[in-house]
């Protein structure tokens, strides 16, 4: 059966048995929906409106603290968002670069139609990809294969208007903020996940929580008004330039397509008292910040932010949203407050005295599904075949949502094609960090991927994203192409035979300093150093040291940036590696699932015995990170499974020991004489 990648008509895949159905296009959706592809299942994505995919929803940016390691690591497993982000980029900056390259933050504010074209593109030349225009009413639901884990098994979707089934081996569901999402402006509410889009079916809602009995929550987002450029006076807010050499998100760039002198600027300003004022006599008119559901701690509302920090003045970062674009988003100011009052507030603003709104801003809230009730895999574990990605597991963020959607996307076509699926551990990626603290602590609003997330962030770094991850990807995962492992391949012999040419430069103190005259080394020590000990000083740079032994480091110069940190963070990474060997050892130590927590024999209070018998964690690894897990508690937990395993392996080698004298038994009782 041939479809056309595009349709807007769904009455041809009635019948059609597809190995992946990934709902919604957003940034989870369309990343799951190509990483299926690319993993070898037959793929397709529904979508409300195909020329919102791949729509920047809320602020035209990518990247950040924490969001741009998000960013380098789906790059690395050939993912979409980096190469999109380098194509629709306008100002490229790297957050934190007065810090160590370990929590740099790579950020880029895109043009928003560059960046849909972009991803649409890329779609529709993905092979094993459909799309097709829908509202998805409810899953189907049958009972579950008896020889796997679950209560129900997912086989496909129906359509909004009823008569359309279409079938699937795998579901994965990222609906955002449309899942029973509602928009408030003021005292005004309207069902709805985005301003302009028509709201979400209810009955996908009633089938995850009645149907499949899962746990849902609700949670708040919201967005800035949109300004219009001219009405705004730029020359009394701060100009705020891009790095004059733009670094790309994706291994697979050297360059970015905006060139650096096209790039556009940003601007700072502040709120004032009269902000703070106009917030105060607006609350009663106000309906969504007077809900109790709770909303981003880390990107909250200028309501939000002038109650907690009364009398203080906040950031307003003036973005702009294209090249052509006359519009401004005012990064800080998002507000439900009706359109009459958020006009009364940006203009207590100086640059925005006479400012123009073109789109007032909204709050939206949605449902969105525990994500303790999920595998590592992103697969919902009492329900065969459904996975779940982005805003529905309670984060927020374009980035967060990608990575969650690669990886859904990725294990719902493996489990497709009768793979086992994978999973990825928090020593080796922020995707697994991610991953594990939505699966083992659950979320209370939503979350936000940050650096100090990671126990190991000197070893998780955005510079080698593409050594620790596109192996991976390739041999055990299967969503990376032979294009993008060979390259990898090739930087990481590079980057090793480098390594090897500096520690082989083995001189004396003295020999360096005539060697490197400028850099100040102290000869008091009659020491030996490598060229790789050299590196990790302040003041040196491999271009430096290329120069002074070109013969054996001149080859490697398109690595200079990468070996500078290599070195810098050697010693780090060594003692990394030995804790992570030894918490491996330990995490990986699987916890019985039939474990009776509530009457084991062992001291742990009745709070974890709880959380514990609610999570049921599969691994101490992941009962260690559960909020509320003492480290007394952890110790006892690994004592008792440790002693368990070791009676059963005992009891197992006693019957094997009995069965074999049985044995001996039978056959000396054969040989004797009748």
């Amino acid at each position: 059966l041939l479809l056309s990648p595009v349709s807007r008509h769904v009455g041809h895949l009635t019948g059609h048995q597809y190995d992946v159905i990934v709902v919604g296009g957003g940034h989870a959706g369309t990343e799951a929906a190509a990483a299926a592809a690319r993993v070898g299942a037959e793929t397709l994505l529904i979508t409300q409106k195909i020329h919102t995919i791949g729509a920047l929803s809320c602020n035209p940016s990518l990247g950040g603290v924490g969001k741009g390691q998000l960013v380098k690591e789906v790059d690395a497993l050939d993912g979409l968002c980096g190469r999109a982000g380098d194509w629709a980029g306008i100002h490229f900056s790297i957050l934190n670069r007065r810090k160590g390259p370990a929590v740099w933050g790579p950020r880029a504010q895109l043009d928003r139609q560059r960046y849909r074209d972009f991803i649409q593109s890329e779609l529709l030349s993905t092979p094993r990809l459909t799309m097709v225009e829908g509202s998805v009413e409810e899953l189907l639901v049958t009972e579950p294969n008896p020889e796997e884990p679950g209560h129900h098994r997912v086989t496909g979707i129906r359509l909004a208007n009823g008569s359309h089934a279409i079938s699937a081996r795998s579901v994965v569901l990222t609906t955002g903020t449309f899942l029973s999402g509602s928009l408030f402006v003021g005292q005004t509410t309207s069902p709805g996940g985005r301003i302009g889009d028509a709201p979400s079916s209810a009955g996908l809602s009633h089938t995850l929580r009645e149907r499949l009995g899962l746990r849902t929550g609700r949670l708040r987002t919201g967005t800035p008004p949109r300004i219009v450029k001219d009405s705004v006076d730029l020359s009394l807010a701060k100009l705020h330039l891009p790095d004059s050499h733009p670094t790309p998100f994706s291994f697979l760039n050297t360059h970015t397509h905006c060139k650096p002198e096209e790039q556009l600027p940003c601007y700072l300003t502040f709120t004032t008292p009269g902000v703070e004022r106009v917030v105060r006599e607006s609350l009663q008119l106000n309906c969504h910040i007077q809900q109790d559901t709770k909303g981003p701690r880390y990107c909250p509302s200028i309501e939000s932010r002038v109650l907690r920090f009364p009398g203080r003045s906040h950031q307003v970062w003036l973005e702009p949203e294209g090249v052509t674009s006359d519009l401004l988003y005012p990064q800080g100011l998002s507000m439900t407050m009706p359109p009459d009052i958020q006009l009364r507030l940006i203009r207590e603003i100086p640059p925005m005295r006479r400012a123009e709104i073109h789109t007032p801003g909204y709050g939206v809230q949605y449902d969105f599904v525990c994500p303790t009730q999920l595998s590592p895999a992103l697969q919902v574990k009492s329900t065969q075949g459904l996975f779940l990605a982005g805003q529905i597991n309670g984060t927020t963020g374009y980035e967060e949502a990608a990575a969650q959607g690669l990886w859904a996307g990725a294990n719902a076509a493996r489990s497709a094609l009768s793979m086992p699926t994978v999973t990825l551990s928090r020593t080796e990626s922020y995707i697994g960090v991610l991953i594990d603290d939505l699966v083992s602590r659950g979320v209370t609003e939503p979350y936000r991927m940050f650096t100090s997330r990671a126990e190991f962030r000197t070893s998780l770094r955005p510079d080698n994203a593409d050594l620790r991850l596109t192996p991976k990807g390739f041999e055990e995962v299967g969503c990376v192409s032979s294009v993008r492992y060979q390259e990898s391949l090739r930087v990481r012999n590079s980057l090793q035979d480098a390594l090897t040419a500096l520690q082989a430069l083995f001189l004396s103190t003295s020999s360096w300093k005539k060697k490197l005259p400028s850099v100040p080394i102290s000869e008091t020590k009659s020491t030996l150093l490598t060229g790789l000990d050299l590196l990790q000083y302040n003041d040196v740079t491999f271009e430096m040291l290329a120069s002074a032994f070109p013969e054996s480091l001149s080859s490697f110069m398109e690595f200079a940036q990468r070996l500078k940190i290599e070195a810098v963070y050697k010693p780090h990474c060594d003692l990394n590696k030995k804790e992570i060997e030894r918490i491996q050892r330990e995490e990986n130590m699987s916890l019985p699932q039939d474990i009776d927590y509530f009457s084991l024999p062992v001291s742990l209070s009745d709070e974890v015995r709880e959380i514990l018998d609610r999570v049921r964690p599969s691994t101490l690894g992941a009962a260690t990170r559960l909020e509320g897990i003492t480290p007394a508690a952890v110790v006892n937990l690994l004592n008792y499974v440790r002693v368990t395993e070791k009676k059963k392996e005992t009891h197992r080698n006693q019957r094997q020991q009995e069965a074999q004298r049985d044995e001996e038994l039978c056959a000396n009782s054969a040989s004797l004489p009748q």
